[in-house]
């Protein structure tokens, strides 16, 4: 098992058992099966972004937040050496967590790299465990920062086309679809502010 796999094999186990959710009540509520959780707890399996996402979602947290070593002690810098890759086995899309891990901040920074032809589709919206102590919900702010290249980028029903160095800012209370129609890898930085 490679150490993104334990990793997010850690998180998914920690960020469960934190909230008292049972592996079929995660299930019913990310609509992803129990037996796939399992598999991603013992970190036999590669999952999809798709599914990362729905698990996410499912616990109540940003999907930036499956990739964190919640054992790195909370330091203010975070360093190369640091990072590590994940790669989506079904688009191939790459993502790097840059933001240190364990420090308290709302604020996170992901690095995407983006290949050719790639569409990945999240499905879900708002998290349910984000709400204020006022009863509203809390929602999750992000920005989509493009580096190289261009990319597509639907929220709800609306498309927006990005090319280098533009600038999506969005909520993530919506679908959201990310397609790159060119023949090269574009490269973007995610901000997210919850």
């Amino acid at each position: 098992m490679t150490d993104i796999h334990s990793r997010i094999s850690r998180r998914v186990q920690s960020l469960r058992s934190d909230q008292g959710i049972s592996l079929e009540a995660l299930a019913t509520k990310c609509d992803v099966s129990r037996s796939m959780i399992s598999l991603i707890e013992r970190g036999e399996t590669s999952p999809t972004a798709v599914v990362l996402e729905k698990i996410a979602a499912g616990l109540g947290v940003t999907l930036a937040s499956l990739f964190e070593d919640a054992a790195a002690p909370p330091r203010p810098v975070s360093t190369a050496s640091d990072r590590v890759t994940w790669k989506d086995p079904q688009s191939g899309y790459v993502r790097r967590n840059i933001s240190p891990d364990g420090f308290p901040s709302p604020i996170r920074i992901v690095e995407v790299a983006f290949p050719a032809g790639a569409t990945v589709a999240y499905e879900s919206g708002a998290r349910d465990s984000e709400v204020a102590p006022t009863g509203a919900r809390k929602v999750i702010a992000q920005q989509i920062w493009v580096q190289q290249g261009a990319i597509e980028v639907t929220v709800g029903r609306t498309t927006y086309k990005l090319g280098k160095d533009d600038c999506l800012a969005m909520n993530l209370d919506a679908p959201v679809t990310f397609r790159n129609r060119t023949r090269k890898t574009a490269r973007y930085i995610v901000v997210l502010s919850s």
